[in-house]
């Protein structure tokens, strides 16, 4: 006979979007249910966090326990055009962004959240997956689980969050998944030691790399480690032959700044490959139910936002759904206004990434300009300011309208920039062997 439980909020998914909603619904003295079919520590890419996260740090309170798990990053670099490096430190932000943030290593920092939402009196379980789910609105959801045993188990909620991540539960259930149509790529990444850090204090930092297929990241981790990928347009990826190994050395090969810091590297992990990932659900909430993270969408992380706008969608959907289990009237319109306010991020950032790796932004980058305190406003969407800082949103018009400007400028180059990526993005690849899941 299967087991039932009756609770406040039901939560799928125990990523850092889970962890973040199901900790701060507990702190309104809501009775939380939090499932993941997997069990911690498991490993997952994205590695490297945002100044912005560190307030979501303190109002779940474990600014500490990150503390004790990270490496402090000051900033990001990009390649320059005089042939080195230029860094973008945090501390130019325009906002109120913290001047610093965190690399961590995703499968204790996962695990770390899991933990604090169940040490905060959340009924956290692993090793249960979710089979079946009814919404038929607040007060009225129901979801059939199995556990590692085989033994069902029965939940009753009045509301339901999706944070299961790629998975993305509901987007599959209701059919609501759909690929990017502007923008693919897939990656493959391994871990290193003896690998050349920055020197000085931006020994932490993240180092981004160019080349003609993509673009490459170097993330410094615990104990000597350093987190490597490269993110390549489909088409390329799908060349490869032979051993992961000597596909990913031979593509790190192209970028000869990368391979310098690689004289004594070794590696010290397997290989790892993901297939397309960009897409969007068509909804993001219904009557009674939310999605938060990837759940809902996920973009090219090139500029470390997975885990931020997990975070920050986790938050914010734990003040909407506390506000409509007190007064489900007004449900309707708080959804709405959570939707306006997650989609307005994740277009900022969509944006700039989208564009990356064209002709014209590799320009911008290599060579910033602060006429008008423009570069501090990138800076500051670097470090997760694209919610509510109307300074640092009129300093991103008025870089795209330079990149615009640019652009036409060179116009051959910049359409034909255009048309192989909207090419890339009908591409599939599916030959990936884990997912990028920062939710």
């Amino acid at each position: 006979m299967a087991n039932t439980i009756e609770c406040d909020v039901l939560v799928v998914g125990g990523g850092p979007g889970g962890s973040t909603v199901a900790t701060l619904l507990r702190k309104q003295g809501r009775h939380v249910v939090q499932l993941e079919k997997d069990r911690h520590p498991r490993f997952h890419i994205g590695e490297s966090l945002l100044p912005s996260n560190l307030p979501i740090f303190d109002a779940l309170g474990v600014m500490d326990k990150v503390r004790a798990l990270g490496v402090l990053k000051l900033g990001a670099d990009f390649p320059s055009q005089e042939g080195n490096y230029q860094t973008f430190h945090f501390r130019r932000a325009l906002g109120n962004t913290p001047p610093h943030a965190f690399q961590v290593k995703r499968e204790e920092f996962d695990q770390m959240l899991f933990e604090h939402a169940r040490e905060s009196g959340v009924d956290a379980r692993e090793n249960v997956k979710v089979e079946k789910v009814e919404l038929g609105g607040i007060g009225q959801v129901v979801a059939w689980a199995k556990d590692a045993a085989g033994e069902d188990l029965i939940v009753r909620a009045k509301y339901f969050v999706d944070a299961s991540g790629r998975d993305t539960l509901l987007g599959n259930v209701l059919k609501l998944k759909r690929k990017n149509d502007a923008h693919q790529s897939a990656a493959i990444f391994a871990h290193f030691t003896g690998v050349e850090t920055r020197p000085g204090d931006d020994a932490g930092n993240i180092s981004i790399y160019n080349f003609e297929h993509g673009w490459c990241w170097f993330i410094p981790l615990r104990d000597g480690v350093m987190s490597i990928g490269c993110v390549c347009r489909p088409e390329y990826l799908k060349q490869r032959r032979g051993r992961n190994e000597e596909f990913l050395l031979a593509t790190l090969a192209m970028m000869p700044d990368a391979v310098r810091r690689m004289q004594g590297a070794k590696m010290v992990s397997e290989v790892r490959v993901t297939g397309n990932y960009s897409y969007t659900c068509d909804r993001m909430h219904g009557p009674g139910w939310v999605m938060v993270g990837d759940a809902w969408a996920f973009v090219d992380p090139v500029f470390s936002s997975g885990v931020y706008l997990a975070m920050h969608s986790g938050k914010q959907a734990a003040a909407m759904v506390g506000a409509a289990l007190d007064d489900p009237a007004r449900e309707r319109a708080l959804q709405g206004d959570f939707e306006k306010r997650i989609r307005r991020g994740v277009r900022v950032f969509s944006w700039f990434i989208y564009r990356f790796n064209s002709p014209v932004m590799r320009t911008l980058f290599a060579s910033p300009r602060n006429t008008w305190r423009v570069e501090e406003g990138v800076i500051s969407m670097l470090a997760g300011d694209v919610f509510d800082s109307p300074p640092v949103m009129r300093r991103l018009h008025l870089f795209k309208l330079i990149y615009a400007t640019v652009g036409l400028a060179n116009l051959r180059r910049w359409l034909g920039e255009l048309g192989e990526r909207r090419r890339q993005a009908k591409v599939a690849f599916t030959g990936g062997n884990t997912p990028v899941d920062p939710a």
